[in-house]
């Protein structure tokens, strides 16, 4: 593989820091983080080449390391046998440069400058301090008018399903909208390829296409080259609540188990109390040859959560135009209640979420078989299990943690009772059989659980 070697200059936000925070890090960047930072600029570096194997890819690119470079005018990385697809003629992509700073920023800044492992957090200081990563990622925009679309949807899809996340990025482009996912390929990719070409036809020269992502995922799902804006937040849990809090409206496209814990976390939050009253534009939509999908998705949703669940979600079949315009009636009415509220457009303060959906869920073995999967605990929990679950079995498949975990001690168990059972176990498998947990590959896709 064909490598490259070369000084990068700051670019962003870290463009300008005081002598003390170059040297923390430097510091760090060259200590305990240094791994993680390491594998993180590697994704960013492999931006546009769609794989999730992150094994593979650190082989492939063992020789690969990055070093901070302390300056009076702010830090360089210096990279070392990079790969050269990241260049063109000798010199870094911007893209890609801009992306190597971003990793910088959130792995050591505000490792160093926000996050405190030693303290707990309740709510409210969880809520508080995704805000200041977004905030300090300048991922708010006070003065602008709602139009952030967060989108949903899995990196393994079929062509037919991801030229139609193209054609309603395409629709919601031409309505101005700016496009918010979870950075990688597929279902990530398409609605802000298609925005692109309807932001060009409408000359819209301030068009966000926001990527969000955690350390854990970002190695198997690497930026796509549409992605201008790259956060990443420290877990999976805050990289949802940056989701919600975010976003103006959410549209879900055909996935797998990370598409299945993106849906349960949002519906667990709506389901609560006090978000009775907020207006949170939610679609499901898809071709024509996805209708079974979403109406498997639609019966386990009913008969876990029930039917006031249902009804926090549209779903809308073939017909991309028809989704940007319920988008952009309802959008209308998140300005109106956010107007007679005093809320923020830049920031949904007024969503309740409950700790629960909050805290870090840590995907051992113990803590998967512990999950209480049952129809008698209240809707809220039930789904922030459920979350929990499809939040391990994504780790078990993609994430250097839960790979480590399956290797050493197996699937994971999963235990429902009777009334759940089949019906998440028919809901995971249909998944499987559409290989919507992994890219199709040469191996065959083995189930990183069992249920029982």
């Amino acid at each position: 593989m064909d490598t490259i070697d070369a000084l990068i200059s700051p670019q962003g936000s870290l463009d300008i820091l005081t002598l003390e925070e170059i040297k923390q890090l430097h510091k760090s960047a060259s200590t305990g983080l240094h791994e993680l930072f390491r594998q993180c600029c590697l994704a960013v570096l492999n931006c546009g080449i769609e794989e999730d194997d992150i094994a593979a890819l650190l082989e492939r690119n063992a020789q690969f390391d990055v070093e901070v470079v302390p300056q009076t005018r702010g830090v360089l990385l210096q990279l070392n046998n990079a790969p050269a697809s990241a260049f063109v003629d000798g010199e870094i992509i911007l893209g890609i440069k801009e992306n190597l700073y971003s990793v910088l920023r959130d792995i050591i800044y505000i490792g160093n400058s926000l996050l405190d492992s030693e303290q707990p957090h309740n709510g409210a200081e969880l809520t508080a301090l995704v805000f200041q990563i977004l905030r300090h990622a300048q991922a708010l925009a006070p003065r602008r008018k709602p139009k952030i679309v967060v989108c949903w949807g899995g990196h393994s899809i079929k062509t037919i399903e991801y030229n139609y996340t193209k054609r309603v990025g395409y629709d919601l482009g031409l309505r101005g909208y700016d496009i918010c996912t979870g950075c990688g390929p597929g279902a990530m990719k398409g609605p802000m390829k298609g925005a692109h070409i309807a932001h060009a036809k409408q000359r819209c020269h301030d068009y966000r296409y926001i990527g969000i992502t955690e350390p854990g995922i970002i190695a198997a799902e690497s930026p796509n080259p549409m992605v201008n804006e790259l956060i990443i937040m420290p877990d999976i849990e805050k990289r949802l609540e940056a989701f919600v809090r975010l976003g103006h409206a959410f549209i879900v496209f055909p996935g797998g188990a990370g598409t299945a814990e993106e849906i349960l976390y949002l519906l667990g939050i709506l389901l609560h109390p006090n978000n009775d009253q907020l207006t949170v534009p939610l679609i499901f939509t898809g071709p024509e040859s996805s209708k079974a999908y979403f109406e498997q998705i639609d019966a386990f949703i009913g008969a876990t959560l029930g039917p006031k669940a249902q009804a926090k979600y549209q779903i809308i079949i073939e017909d991309p135009s028809a989704v940007a315009q319920v988008v952009n009636a309802q959008i209308e009415q998140v300005v109106e209640h956010r107007q007679a509220v005093g809320d923020a457009y830049h920031y949904n303060w007024q969503l309740h979420i409950e700790e629960d959906f909050q805290h870090p869920f840590i995907p051992t073995h113990a803590n998967m078989s512990n999950l209480e999967l049952t129809a008698q605990l209240p809707t809220a929990q039930l789904a922030s299990n459920l979350r929990k679950a499809m939040s391990g079995i994504v780790a078990g498949n993609v994430k250097t943690f839960g790979l480590a975990q399956i290797q050493q001690h197996g699937p994971y168990q999963l235990n429902a009772e009777a009334a759940l059972l089949e019906k998440l176990d028919v809901l995971l498998h249909s998944f499987v059989a559409q290989d919507r947990m992994k890219l199709p590959g040469s191996k065959a896709y083995e189930p990183c659980y069992r249920v029982s």
